[in-house]
């Protein structure tokens, strides 16, 4: 079974400038996890299965408690902080979008997309 959790926005202080880490801004970001599909039968209430509601506040919480100076950093620490909660989750996917960069030119956004899979 995958789940997708898509398209959350949150307000965070992230970034290498003092800037960003001062005045803050948008992230935009989409996590998606896999379990093993052979227990997807199985599944007939809520602790059958993994609450993504629980998913949403974990990453919610690192994108608005905490500060990173790299979004690398930032969705390492989701993936651990998930993987480490759910171990019925065999693979996750995480895609950290900034939507307003400080370079010196025209560009629509960034990206730092990472994933884990439990060998």
């Amino acid at each position: 079974m995958k789940i997708h959790l898509n398209e959350m926005v949150f307000y965070g202080y992230h970034g290498v400038h003092p800037e960003e880490r001062k005045l803050g801004q948008r992230f935009i970001v989409n996590f998606s996890y896999e379990s093993d599909s052979k227990h997807d039968n199985k599944i007939k209430h809520l602790e059958d299965t993994i609450d993504y509601t629980k998913v949403y506040a974990i990453i919610r919480n690192t994108l608005e408690k905490k500060e990173f100076y790299l979004l690398e950093v930032c969705a390492n620490t989701i993936l651990k902080s998930i993987m480490n909660e759910f171990p019925t989750i065999i693979r996750a996917n995480v895609k950290i979008k900034k939507p307003s960069v400080p370079i010196n030119g025209s560009i629509g956004s960034v990206e730092v997309e990472m994933e884990r899979e439990k060998l």
